[in-house]
């Protein structure tokens, strides 16, 4: 089977007529060019711009079309904002392409020399294990080669990659900040040492003086002695005696000052290692803390006012298995709680009766797709009732949220 590929845009050429060909072969011709985004399958969207572009880059593609919002809207908003871009045909999507085109044109340039789906698979193992993921997956996602079950599969590997970033941040974050203190208590201890070290040196500059005193009275009275009329010969032995006594001193001091001073070069190298370790961690705590923040609800909950009586909440998304558990903490504050999965199994469509039924509404938002979070939020702005998206789909966030009566007034 013959394949024509090529990254670049096609040469003009002409094919041999169908008459001509062997009987046995046939001309298979693969799209030259790499997919947009919007010619991708929309449930890629979310993880094409929130893996394969970073936040300051989203923001200039949206300042460009006129979002006068673009520099003040927060990380998730903006995460919105380019999903539904990447799904239109518009200069929003063109500039978005141009971005990601741009962003990863080195890891581009190796894929665009594959033609088979099986090539690409591979070469995608290779950047997983070079750590290049974001670049690869927008090379993989946008390859004319690939087909349908290599996009599910490598969508699939990213999004369990996610998962498992998230489930980690935290335990990584406390173990960078317990390192910190380590380090700055191992700071501490070296600048006690330098002043110990410098108070050595203090010392050693005194007995050099008292030694170069003790010389210069040596040598005048050994100036004194050589007159004969004023020789002592009982004198200048004791003055020798004191002299040698006042070496031998001197001989010690040295060695404890050449002891003192290589305690202090290692003690300085190890502090030029500290310090430079302390930036090391304090630069993946900034790290892990952006990544943290860009994950939390932008604006807190305020107080609703609901009374004590029974209210009716409803919880739109989460965890299924987690269902149960809910609705007994819910009970627990006099709270009837009515349950949707955002559009898993139940149907979109049953959103607008129950929140019509309900006091408010909450959701959290890591487990719940775009199409339903916005939809609850347009339905309770119309029928203003307050709503309140939720850090997690845990039961620890719920719990804190039903605690007291609180909403997100949006």
């Amino acid at each position: 089977m013959s394949v024509l590929f090529n990254h670049k845009p096609p040469l003009s050429f002409s094919l041999p007529k169908v008459d001509q060909l062997p009987l046995a072969e046939s001309v298979v011709v693969v799209r030259a060019q790499r997919l947009k985004t919007w010619e991708l399958p929309s449930m890629f969207h979310c993880s094409i711009v929130g893996t394969c572009l970073t936040t300051a880059e989203l923001r200039q593609v949206l300042a460009k079309v006129g979002d006068i919002d673009a520099k003040m809207a927060t990380d998730h908003a903006l995460h919105s904002r380019g999903v539904r871009a990447a799904g239109q045909h518009d200069i929003a999507s063109k500039l978005l392409n141009k971005a990601l085109e741009r962003r990863h044109d080195r890891i581009l340039k190796q894929f665009s020399k594959l033609s088979t789906a099986s090539e690409v698979r591979s070469q995608w193992n290779v950047a997983v294990d070079d750590g290049d993921i974001s670049g690869a997956y927008w090379a993989v996602m946008s390859h004319p080669a690939s087909d349908r079950s290599l996009r599910q599969e490598v969508f699939g590997e990213v999004h369990m990659l996610s998962h498992l970033v998230g489930s980690s941040s935290r335990l990584d974050l406390a173990r960078l900040r317990k390192l910190q203190l380590d380090a700055e208590a191992k700071d501490n201890k070296i600048a006690r040492q330098e002043a110990r070290l410098q108070a050595a040196t203090n010392n050693q500059a005194c007995l050099k003086r008292r030694i170069n005193e003790l010389e210069a009275d040596l040598l005048r009275r050994q100036t004194v002695a050589a007159e004969p009329a004023r020789a002592d010969n009982g004198e200048e032995s004791r003055l020798q005696q004191r002299l040698q006594v006042a070496a031998q001193r001197a001989g010690g001091y040295d060695e404890r000052v050449a002891a003192l001073e290589a305690r202090l070069a290692e003690a300085e190298r190890r502090a030029a290692a500290l310090a430079e370790e302390n930036g090391t961690l304090q630069h993946e705590l900034n790290l892990l803390e952006t990544a943290l923040t860009a994950s939390e609800v932008a604006a807190p909950a305020v107080a609703l006012g609901l009374s004590n009586e029974l209210q009716t909440l409803l919880y739109v998304g989460g965890r299924k298995n987690l269902f149960d558990r809910l609705r007994k903490l819910a009970e627990h504050q006099n709270i009837d709680l009515m349950l949707h999965d955002g559009g898993v199994e139940d149907n979109l469509s049953l959103l607008p009766g129950m929140v019509s039924r309900v006091s408010w509404a909450i959701f959290p938002v890591d487990c719940i797709s775009h199409s339903a979070a916005d939809m609850v939020k347009r339905l309770c702005r119309e029928s203003n009732k307050p709503y309140l998206p939720l850090r997690s789909a845990s039961l620890a966030s719920f719990a804190a949220a039903i605690a007291q009566p609180l909403a997100a007034a949006e």
